[in-house]
């Protein structure tokens, strides 16, 4: 005989008096609060577009090598293809003009350089006369000043400066061999920087267009005309930060001449080229200014050169800038810090310089993808700055006003 089948015991019913004492299969779904439901939604979708950024940063660094090259190429074509175009419009085939722009380009860079490290050269002999003038009125007020050091103090100290730099001679020695490792890198960037220019003043377009075909068919014109806005973009910014750099190497390197620092030359450079990091690029070229005034020219010249180089940048901020670069990617001053900041923490100095042409790049490209009506490739030309707003700008304008 078989024996009796023990009785399962029965699984109570979900009590909903008690929710939390009682079994059911139901779905227990609702009975999560609606904020933390909506909390863990947003934040695990919070997670995976970290993630992804964090992903797409890491390859960007490790692909520094050719990311970087390929950006400044992308900024070196949007200064020189207006150059190229007008080329064109006097008949020149699409080579002949690339080719043409880029042997000046570098003609014109070649030459400034050698003028520029010419003037140091020339001048760096009555700077280091009066550095020395300068450390030796620096030792006297130390002595003689409020301080009343001991001349064996001021020996001591210059003692274990020296002692210092023995003790760490390995390091210094390993820094100059990174030193010199970092300059076969810009040599090999530079190269292939030049390299990818050819190809973009050349057939710009054609590259574009390849990769325009990767798209999907049905919104193929809204990302190529995004993508032509974001150009324009470029091409705007590149332009008028060109000028406004200009004009401040020219105001500064003025106001520096009639004060009488040395070196005004090199001085102006490096506030022209300061000028295409904004914000932290003026600063430094700035300060690099009011040190040698202070220096050559004691408290009242470095004093007179600092006024010179606030009001030189005031009227940039404040007249330049908004005129030249105008609404086409004329952006908050608060969205420029961070991404300098966000660039120079992910990428240095080329983060630095890279990270507010890309957000010009981003606004205009965005733009257009959320605004964008019927778009219309052939209808943008990239050259104009008036192309990097969406078609239905004006009438956006005119509705809020």
């Amino acid at each position: 005989m078989s024996e009796p089948q023990r009785k399962q015991p029965e699984r109570p019913e979900f009590d909903p008096a008690n929710p939390f004492l009682s079994e059911s299969t139901e779905d227990v779904t609702s009975l999560v609060p609606r904020g933390l439901r909506i909390g863990a939604a947003l934040s695990w979708r919070f997670i995976v577009v970290i993630a992804a950024l964090y992903v797409i940063v890491f390859l960007i660094g490790y692909l520094s090598v050719v990311v970087i090259p390929l950006s400044i190429a992308l900024l070196l074509a949007a200064l020189l293809a207006p150059a190229v175009s007008k080329l064109m419009l006097l008949k020149f085939p699409r080579g002949l003009a690339a080719g043409i722009v880029l042997i000046a380009g570098l003609a014109v860079l070649g030459g400034l350089l050698t003028f520029v490290v010419a003037q140091f050269s020339s001048g760096l002999p009555e700077l280091q006369k009066q550095l020395t003038e300068s450390l030796n009125q620096i030792k006297t007020w130390l002595i003689d000043g409020p301080l009343h050091l001991r001349q064996e103090q001021i020996q001591e100290f210059i003692n274990q400066a020296i002692g210092f730099l023995q003790n760490n001679q390995a390091s210094i020695t390993t820094t100059a061999l990174t030193t010199a490792g970092t300059v076969g890198e810009i040599v090999t960037g530079f190269i292939l920087t030049l390299f990818i220019l050819i190809f973009f003043l050349s057939g710009g377009d054609q590259i574009w267009k390849f990769l325009v075909r990767g798209v999907p068919g049905r919104v193929r014109n809204r990302v190529d005309v995004a993508g032509r806005r974001g150009f324009a973009s470029l091409v705007s910014y590149v332009r008028a930060t060109a000028a406004v750099a200009v004009v401040d190497a020219v105001g500064i390197g003025v106001g520096l001449a009639i004060v009488g620092v040395p070196l005004v030359i090199p001085l102006a450079t490096l506030v022209f080229l300061g000028a295409f990091i904004p914000i932290i690029g003026a600063v430094i070229a700035g300060a690099v200014a009011v040190l040698i005034a202070l220096v050559t020219k004691g408290v009242v010249g470095a004093l007179i050169v600092l006024a010179i180089v606030i009001g030189v940048m005031q009227l940039e901020s404040h007249v330049l800038q908004p005129i030249l670069l105008g609404r086409a990617v004329k952006l908050h001053p608060l969205a420029v810090v961070l991404a300098i900041t966000a660039g120079l923490v992910a990428a240095g100095i080329p983060g630095a310089l890279l990270s507010v042409p890309l957000l010009a790049v981003l606004n205009a490209g965005i733009r257009s993808l959320l605004h964008e009506q019927d778009p219309d490739p052939e209808e943008i030309d990239v050259l104009r700055d008036q192309a990097a707003q969406p078609n239905d700008a004006g009438k956006t304008a005119e509705a809020e006003s």
